[in-house]
């Protein structure tokens, strides 16, 4: 007779009951056998499950980040492609540059703060899609707005290729007022890049914060500089791959899925030249909904017991004697708290911590050396490829494919080489600091030396030399003999080398009267008119200049990266467990308010007081057509060397805190005080607001060592 407890057991495949003897105890293959058909082995997925892994976690959040850095480097790269295509300022650009950094700073405190107590890889994959639709979003004005045509802002015919001596008057070939109107028409195309990019600050805003304490919570301690490092290194190499690709994107017409492009009679290095600059965004919001996607698999906190003490391991800030302290008064007769904490109360909350965490000088201080750092390679590197540009003559997607493939590789490497060496070395804060002030040094060196890599502007028609027997400036008014009556265009230039080694602003301003750049009435030739080649004269002893250069940068991006790794290990060390999200979100929250906001501002305006001639749009200013390259190169490099030598200033107030009472801000592991024995309250910044009335013996208190007086208070009078 069949056993009728067969009826109810389940009836597992053959491969399941291998899984389940493989992965399961007999208890538990006892208890799976003995579940109903339509249960799981819950226990053994979990096992099994690759989303378990730490390490699996951190190659989801390294795609994020690397897709995140890739976004952000491919807006810098095509900047100068929408300045053209939507006829835009060169402080339009720059606004939409910063309003990621603005959507990223309304909402990276409040992600900090109750993101450490929501399921961080589930915010982390909402923020994900978000950016994703952020990336597309900011594709869509190309699709919004009519085809390109070749010089929009000109009445150049377009049969010529070349802006030569043309004696006819061109100020009937089009309607200056429909040129000038059309600037308003991109208004709405302008806004919506704004908001593209708003949105793509704000999707980002839990990727770093909650992903560095997730990671740091499930591992070693003695890993988790290395698991950091790698995470960073993904970042920094993020930008490599954003600017390869723009100068890919940038090779392809801008329409070209709308028109033939066989057709065209214009290459990538003639200036009326546009790319494809919305197809690098379509590619980076497809790879940001990928990545994303993995984010919900993973579990709110992993349960690891084999892996022993992980990031919990970090030192809380208070005093022994203030634990013992608290815990004569947990058990006495105060009000107890049974409700979850209002929103509200929350807000007003946030600026005590806040408080709190800026009143510890080795905090303060590692995070503004941080913002300094940070600060050099927001301004410094927004404007190198420009830089390279107008140093050593370089083209726009010239300068894009070294960067990717120099100077950010190195940076990428030395970041991981910083994790690495704290690992191995064993350093302590103390260690750590003193290899993040050494590094400071040898990069301050560096830049020191970019004060006599490169090259001088050499002698331009007009602005530096004299035209012939003219006085300099004469071009502006078309006074020089050898150009009147050309009727030359003089809102956008394309500078010629002339064959007597002197740079014209363009081939009409040089009196060439054939597009292939011959009969040159300006330049002085001893069988008659000479002859001229696109672009500016090369300078004497430049290509030996700009590959030192190249070298030194390499060298600098990789020797000044090692310091971050070190630095965020700092941080997270000198907060109790509790803080450390939020911690790491006031990090972050400054370096985008102090790093990434102010600094392009400050090298723009440097950059543009050495400017030699501007252009004009419709009667007003543009941007700059000639820099003066020795004073472009001073300014730009000495306010990089102040940054640094601010940033070794913080960093040795660091050192010296540490060095007189080291005991008083880092602690040593086997002194580790656990969450339990620092609040008496389950109530803590990765659980506020939760329900505790079903254990309402536990205090809601929040202690705080200000100034060495140890003291508590209870969230009532905090609020």
């Amino acid at each position: 007779m069949r056993d009728p407890s067969a009826l109810t057991r389940p009836q597992w495949s053959p491969s399941v009951r291998a899984s389940l003897s493989a992965c399961c105890s007999p208890h538990q293959r006892m208890y799976a056998e003995g579940s109903t058909p339509d249960s799981e082995p819950d226990e053994c997925q979990k096992k099994t499950s690759c989303f378990s892994n730490i390490k699996i976690f951190l190659i989801s959040e390294c795609a994020l980040m690397l897709a995140q850095g890739t976004v952000g480097a491919y807006l810098v790269s095509v900047l100068t492609t929408l300045e053209r295509r939507f006829n835009l300022q060169s402080a339009d650009v720059g606004v939409i540059a910063s309003s990621f950094e603005i959507g990223n700073l309304a909402l990276i405190l409040f992600v900090s703060y109750f993101g450490a107590r929501a399921h961080r890889p589930r915010l982390i994959g909402c923020g994900g899609i978000v950016m994703a639709l952020g990336a597309l979003l900011s594709a869509l004005p190309e699709f919004l707005t009519h085809q390109y045509e070749y010089q929009p802002g000109e009445s150049r015919p377009m049969e010529q290729e070349q802006d030569v001596c043309y004696n006819t008057s061109r100020t009937g070939l089009s309607d200056p007022g429909n040129i000038c109107g059309n600037r308003s028409n991109t208004n709405m195309m302008y806004l919506l890049l704004i908001g593209a990019q708003m949105l793509l600050g704000i999707g980002a805003t839990p990727l770093q914060p909650l992903g560095v304490s997730y990671i740091d919570d499930h591992v070693r301690r003695e890993d988790s500089s290395l698991y950091i490092g790698i995470l960073f290194s993904t970042l920094v190499f993020g930008p490599a791959c954003g600017f390869i690709l723009g100068s890919l994107c940038t090779k392809v017409y801008v329409d070209a899925v709308f028109i033939d492009t066989t057709t065209l009679d214009i290459t990538p290095d003639d200036p009326r030249w546009i790319g494809a600059w919305w197809g690098g965004f379509i590619i980076c919001g497809l790879f940001l909904f990928l990545s994303s996607f993995f984010m919900f698999g993973f579990p709110q906190s992993l349960n690891e017991p084999d892996e022993g003490p992980g990031g919990e391991s970090e030192q809380a800030m208070l005093p022994a004697e203030l634990v013992q302290e608290y815990e004569g008064v947990r058990d006495s007769d105060e009000p107890q708290i049974s409700t979850a904490l209002t929103c509200c109360q929350h807000l007003q909350v946030i600026p005590k911590v806040t408080k709190h965490l800026l009143s510890n000088p080795v905090f303060t201080c590692v995070i503004l050396a941080a913002c300094m750092e940070i600060a050099v390679v927001a301004g410094f590197a927004a404007f190198l490829g420009k830089y390279l540009e107008q140093q050593f003559n370089l083209s726009t997607s010239s300068a894009n494919q070294l960067l990717g493939m120099t100077a950010i590789p190195c940076a990428c490497l030395g970041i991981f080489l910083g994790g690495l060496l704290v690992k191995k070395l064993d350093l302590s804060a103390l260690g750590a600091i003193r290899l993040a002030m050494l590094v400071n040094i040898i990069s301050t060196a560096c830049y020191v030396s970019f004060l006599f890599l490169g090259c001088d502007t050499g002698p331009v028609a007009g602005v530096t030399v004299a035209y012939g027997n003219e006085s300099l400036g004469s071009w502006e008014q078309a006074e020089a003999a050898c150009v009147s009556g050309c009727n030359c265009y003089k809102s956008s230039l394309s500078p010629v080398c002339g064959s007597n080694g002197v740079t014209y602003l363009s081939a009409c301003l040089a009196g060439c009267t054939k597009t292939n750049l011959t009969g040159c009435k300006c330049i002085s030739h001893a069988d008659g008119p000479g002859t001229a080649m696109p672009g500016k004269c090369p300078s004497p002893g430049c290509q030996q200049a700009f590959l030192t250069f190249l070298a030194v940068v390499c060298m600098c991006s990789m020797i000044g990266a090692v310091a971050q790794t070190p630095s965020v290990i700092i941080l997270i060390r000198t907060v109790s467990p509790e803080l450390k999200s939020y911690a790491l979100g006031v990090l972050f929250l400054l370096l985008r308010l102090l790093g990434f906001i102010p600094p392009p501002l400050i090298f723009g305006i440097g950059i543009d007081s050495t400017c030699l001639l501007w252009s004009t749009f419709c009667g007003s200013k543009g941007a700059c057509m000639l820099y003066d390259n020795i004073s472009y190169r001073y300014l730009y490099v000495s306010i990089a060397i102040v940054l640094k030598s601010s940033a070794f200033i913080l960093y040795a107030i660091t050192w010296q805190c540490l060095r007189h009472n080291y005991s008083r801000y880092i602690k040593n592991s086997e002194d580790y005080l656990t969450p339990s024995q620092l609040f008496a309250s389950n109530v803590t910044l990765d659980n506020l607001g939760k329900d505790i009335a079903q254990n309402p013996s536990n205090r809601s208190k929040f202690i705080y060592n200000l100034e060495e007086q140890a003291w508590s208070e209870n969230v009532e009078s905090a609020i």
